[in-house]
């Protein structure tokens, strides 16, 4: 029992404290507000879901602390990888399930009581693979010739594709190109390539849109952003209902469980309103104070990362904590814009904070990667 505590103790005065506190008061603020948004179902079964999801995330944020990721890849760990995030998009074929979007982005194993969601394994197995790749380019090619961005794009694309044809889930989809594109940026990838690959993104874009190629549910999530009076009983209800819960908290919120729209059990109230809307339960129920806390929240978490980032030991630490971060940064940014009426409708759930057991759980292990990079910054030498 002694040696248990001595190990412990070990651990602990070897944790980046401060990332420690941020994820820690994240989660438990996410299981509040979860709480609070699911009461009206008279069920405790997805808070203790979500706690068992973060009880998990922790010992694996402790437990990937302690390893050297580095070490794993040299022996071939970023082939095993590969075929894994691969595995877990072809696992939709037979165990995918639809979520309420109607996208086949769950699996449900028969042998475990609660569902799966694979894009955010493959995220962090895509960012991990994508961090070694770049690193061994820098260190062998150049980053700028044209074979180097195709080697990269490769890489890029098999997911790309391969997720959305099985899945439709574009939101996800766009997370993999936001982590690629930073990612890249941060290693030297020749600015040209960015300027052509937006410039033909945007034409492609023009293009699809015009020919029609694009189905007629999206462009109109497109026209609820210009128009929030389009279609408000249909495309534009979720954002419709999502501004009127978020600006009814005004200031310091209707009281945690006293939100209208929160605590209501007509089906006329706000949707999804502890996944992808749970900051406009936020809003609603502890107004823009407590919403600005949870941006802190994000921007500490953001602003320690991305330090870890800077200091770290290595190229390949600092790429794999950029493209983590990245991930963090964008899914925050996109779910606050997407509930504010900024941006449409994605699918784009909030980090820590909305439900999702296995989300939280690989966002814990995210940061335990990170802690594990943290830990191997050289210590300042004296004098």
């Amino acid at each position: 029992m002694q040696r248990v505590r001595e190990f412990l103790r070990d651990i602990l005065r070897q944790t980046d404290l401060v990332l420690l506190a941020l994820c820690c008061t994240a989660t438990a603020y996410g299981i509040l507000m979860i709480y609070s948004a699911t009461r009206y179902m008279n069920t405790l079964r997805l808070v203790l879901v979500q706690t068992g999801g973060a009880v998990v995330g922790i010992i694996l944020f402790f437990l990937l602390s302690l390893v050297d990721i580095s070490e794993l890849m040299r022996k071939k760990g970023w082939l095993w990888l590969t075929l894994f995030g691969l595995g877990m998009i072809l696992l939709l074929l037979v165990f995918g399930e639809a979520g309420d979007t109607g996208n086949l982005a769950w699996l449900d194993f028969p042998f475990l009581p609660f569902m799966v969601q694979p894009s955010e394994i493959v995220k962090l197995t895509f960012t991990v693979v994508l961090a070694w790749q770049l690193v061994w380019l820098q260190e062998n090619r150049t980053l700028k010739k044209l074979p180097d961005v195709l080697f990269l794009g490769a890489h890029l694309m098999v997911f790309f594709l391969l997720y959305y044809k099985i899945s439709s889930d574009m939101g996800s989809d766009l997370v993999f190109v936001a982590i690629f594109i930073c990612m890249c940026f941060v290693a030297g990838v020749s600015k040209g390539w960015f300027i052509g690959g937006g410039l033909t993104a945007a034409l492609a874009f023009y293009i699809l849109w015009e020919e029609d190629v694009i189905e007629d549910y999206m462009k109109n999530r497109f026209i609820v952003v210009f128009d929030h009076s389009f279609h408000p009983m249909e495309e534009g209800w979720h954002q419709t209902r999502s501004l009127m819960t978020l600006g009814g908290g005004k200031l310091t919120g209707m009281g945690l469980f006293h939100g209208v729209q929160t605590q209501s059990k007509d089906s006329s109230s706000l949707p999804n309103r502890h996944t992808d809307f749970i900051f406009s339960v936020i809003g609603e129920e502890l107004g823009l104070v407590g919403a600005c806390i949870i941006m802190l929240i994000f921007a500490m978490l953001l602003v320690r990362g991305f330090w870890i980032a800077l200091h770290a030991r290595d190229r390949f630490g600092a790429l794999l904590v950029v493209g983590i971060m990245t991930h963090l940064a964008l899914q925050t940014f996109l779910n606050i814009a997407v509930v504010s009426g900024f941006v449409p409708t994605t699918g784009i759930s909030l980090p820590f904070f909305s439900y999702g057991g296995t989300a939280l759980c690989l966002q814990l292990v995210e940061m335990g990667i990170v802690l594990s990079v943290s830990r191997q910054i050289p210590a300042p030498k004296a004098g």
